[in-house]
């Protein structure tokens, strides 16, 4: 038995399952993790059906059903999202199910979604325009809401007409049309006008503007401020990384120093990225941009211009804080190149520097690609340098418009990673926030994942090109 023991042991057996058995774990985990935010952020966009609760005190409830447990007492409960947030205070309540005498969805109820406040569910009544009645009773008013909505389409000038809506206990309420978002009888939609309203939903997420405190509406801005702030990032890391390569491997005498630059390098990528914040600040924001500012933009002071958080010093601090992983992946792919390609080149009469740029660095391209979607996938999900380099809770402009010079580095910008943790943990109310966290969460990952994409595919079709090297 003993024998058997030492054998199984010898033969490294053990720590092959176990590497399975690790791997296998770790791969649950992340599978796992992902189906819960496909689940929840994909979810955010169906338009639920409402359903009205009478309880056995006479009171009713009206919402979107959001999940059951068992409660504290061994009593199952349901979850409700009630809306109404400027009546009762909260979106969502938890209701025993030993108080529901009756379940019910009527076809009449509505979904008004507004500007603030979040969604009012209920049932229409009337609109009026300076207290003079419109249309009165929910099928008039409901044929009558889509014209005047498109209309008032959040301008001021059509505030006059508000729409007055009943609670579940006859509360009412008045809406500025101004306020409203649109109106839907979720109840009345077909499978097929559900998908339609899906998509809508989608498509409003990717293309709007924030409100709510960043809790509802769309996360363009944030789409939009990562993927420059990555792409700038990439324009700067890419040349210096390579460059930092080309003369490790290439140009530098192999000893000590090289080496100790190397290990130098190597400690580096495992340095905290905050630290690379607190330097980006110090150095960029307030060394360069201050003196950029007292040269150009005095007349403007103490108003800084470039001495402030903004998306161009952002960029640099993650391109150095990415840098690392450029030039180890650029070093392996030129060690990669055979030598035999360098010696033949230089036999046909090639310079050194002609051989690097028409030889050498178009077959190590697929390595260098490959550091840099590393390096993008690194800074896509950064937060904390961001938050002391010029990423903001909501910007009051966008880092590119119409107005000269259009490409304005100098502004601070949004960022995904940081709308997650800003809804997630600094939202005042929580419950709203926590759709939109899954939302958010699910977007960046696609972002990483359609940035990481366009630099595989661009390092394959230069594997394809140079098949006949050894990388």
């Amino acid at each position: 038995m003993k024998q058997w023991v030492r054998q199984f042991m010898a033969s490294g057996e053990l720590f092959i399952w176990g590497c399975g058995a690790g791997l296998s774990l770790s791969l649950l985990m992340i599978g796992g993790l992902l189906a819960l935010i496909l689940m929840n952020g994909f979810g955010y966009f169906w338009p639920a059906d409402l359903v009205e609760l009478t309880l056995k005190d006479g009171k009713h409830v009206i919402g979107q059903l959001a999940g059951e447990e068992i409660g504290p007492k061994g009593i199952p409960r349901i979850r409700v999202k009630i809306g109404n947030r400027d009546l009762y205070g909260l979106d969502y309540r938890w209701i025993n199910t030993d108080q529901i005498t009756e379940r019910a969805q009527p076809s009449d109820l509505v979904m008004v979604e507004r500007r603030e406040w979040g969604n009012f569910y209920g049932r229409l009544l009337t609109i009026t325009k300076e207290d003079q009645s419109v249309a009165e009773g929910a099928e008039a008013v409901w044929q009558s809401l889509p014209a005047l909505i498109r209309q008032a389409g959040g301008s001021e000038e059509e505030s006059l007409y508000t729409v007055l809506v009943a609670d579940a206990n006859g509360r009412e309420k008045s809406i500025g049309l101004s306020q409203v978002v649109r109106v839907l009888r979720p109840n009345n939609l077909s499978t097929w006008e559900k998908l339609w309203v899906y998509g809508g939903n989608v498509w409003m997420v990717l293309t709007t503007e924030p409100r709510e405190a960043n809790t509802e509406g769309g996360i363009f801005p944030a789409i939009f401020g990562t993927v420059m702030m990555v792409l700038i990032m990439s324009l700067i890391v890419t040349p210096f990384g390579v460059i930092g390569a080309l003369y490790l491997r290439e140009y530098a005498r192999q000893g000590i120093i090289v080496r100790t630059v190397r290990i130098a390098v190597n400690n580096l990528a495992g340095v905290p990225s905050i630290v690379f914040g607190v330097f980006g600040l110090g150095f960029f924001v307030y060394g360069v941009g201050g003196t950029i500012d007292a040269l150009w933009f005095s007349d403007r002071l103490p108003t800084p211009t470039f001495g402030t958080g903004g998306i161009l010093w952002a960029s640099l601090t993650l391109a150095l804080l990415t840098v690392p992983v450029v030039i180890v992946a650029t070093e392996e792919g030129l060690a990669a190149v055979p030598r035999e390609y360098r010696e033949g080149s230089i036999g046909l009469g090639a310079t050194k520097w002609e051989t690097i740029w028409k030889v050498v660095l178009p077959t190590a391209l697929p390595g260098i690609l490959t550091g840099l979607i590393l390096a993008m996938a690194r800074a896509a999900g950064e937060v904390a340098p961001l938050m002391l380099t010029g990423v903001v809770k909501l910007a009051p402009a966008m880092p590119i418009d119409w107005t000269w010079p259009f490409l304005h580095l100098d502004r601070k910008f949004m960022h995904l990673g940081f709308h997650i943790y800003d809804v997630g943990f600094q939202s005042p109310n929580v419950e709203a926030a926590k759709p939109m966290v899954y939302v958010t969460t699910l977007v960046l990952i696609l972002v990483v994942v359609l940035l990481n994409l366009t630099g595989i595919v661009l390092r394959n079709r230069m594997r394809r090109k140079y098949a006949g090297s050894a990388v």
